[in-house]
């Protein structure tokens, strides 16, 4: 069972202490929330679980039970023992609650995972910012907003930064650490060192839109959309040639399917809105028109392609 560490590097014995993070919360518990919770709970930490109400709680629970069930099947697949003792001790590091006070009241870190939408971020973290006590450090999971400008709310930007995993959570070995001018070195060490307990693979980022994956990314598979709204080659070959050629394991296409056109049109809204003089950042038309006619992808069975359960 992995401990809970005190970073020492560089910090003062009172400043060591200060960095321990032992106590989690995780508020929301959807996909993204329900896999952080699970990988911190996984690794010894103590995780308590926000949702709004009990229902939503207990459905973020029975799919964390399934995907411990997953691991343990595969990490202990010669000790089948060893598998029901670790999905039971991780499943009893979890709690849930509806009480955000309740949640943050031993809390060392709270790691938002809520909806993407920047006036319901800020109502929340001025919330937080006044029932969390001191040392309690804040993370927003986004992966498109502006960690300063979410941050911008509350009176503890020094202890605020971006922690944003990527889907499926207890998979994905990347977390990208993102610092706003205002993030404190023992926090943003503290991020560093809680990503590597949890088995992260971290990098740093400044505030900058998207960060590193999806600025890359987003923009990627909005050009071979222009490609394919310009006729310039279909779909299949343009998702055939990037993995042949580029040997990437899905085309742009197929990928922008599996991401959900939803969530990709929202984030391109958002960076054109913001900066509007970026080619880069132009909503494709055809997006629109799939997200307008509720054609979202993969989750709905039908995007670019169509799909059979």
């Amino acid at each position: 069972m992995a401990l809970p560490f005190v970073l020492k590097r560089g910090l003062s014995t009172s400043s060591a202490m200060n960095a321990v993070i032992k106590n989690v919360t995780i508020v929301g518990g959807g996909l993204m929330g329900s896999g952080i919770a699970q990988v911190a709970a996984q690794t010894g930490h103590n995780v308590t679980l926000v949702e709004v109400n009990p229902d939503l709680i207990k459905k973020a629970e029975d799919n964390i039970v399934k995907s411990l069930a997953r691991v343990a099947k595969k990490q202990f697949k010669d000790d089948p023992e060893g598998g029901k003792k670790f999905i039971a001790e991780s499943q009893s590091r979890i709690k849930g609650t509806t009480d955000i006070a309740e949640a943050v009241k031993d809390s060392d870190l709270v790691v938002e995972a809520i909806v993407e939408n920047m006036e319901i971020k800020h109502k929340f973290f001025k919330t937080l910012d006044e029932v969390a006590p001191a040392k309690t450090m804040f993370a927003s999971n986004t992966s498109s907003l502006s960690i300063g400008e979410i941050a911008s709310v509350t009176k503890r930007k020094d202890r605020f930064g971006g922690l944003h995993f990527f889907n499926p959570v207890p998979v994905m070995k990347l977390l990208e650490v993102v610092r706003i001018p205002e993030t404190s070195e023992e926090t943003y060490q503290a991020f560093m060192a809680w990503g590597k307990a949890i088995g992260k693979t971290c990098v740093t980022c400044k505030d900058t839109p998207g960060f590193i994956v999806n600025r890359l990314l987003v923009p990627y598979v909005a050009e071979a959309i222009r490609m394919m709204e310009r006729g310039d080659a279909s779909p299949r070959d343009i998702d055939t040639a990037m993995k042949l050629g580029a040997g990437y394991p899905m085309g742009p296409i197929e990928l922008s399917d599996y991401v959900g056109h939803d969530t990709s049109h929202s984030i391109l809204q958002g960076w054109h809105k913001k900066f509007p003089d970026n080619p880069l950042f132009v909503p494709n038309e055809s997006v629109d028109k799939l997200v307008k006619e509720k054609k979202l992808g993969l989750k709905t069975g039908e995007g670019f392609y169509k799909y059979t359960k």
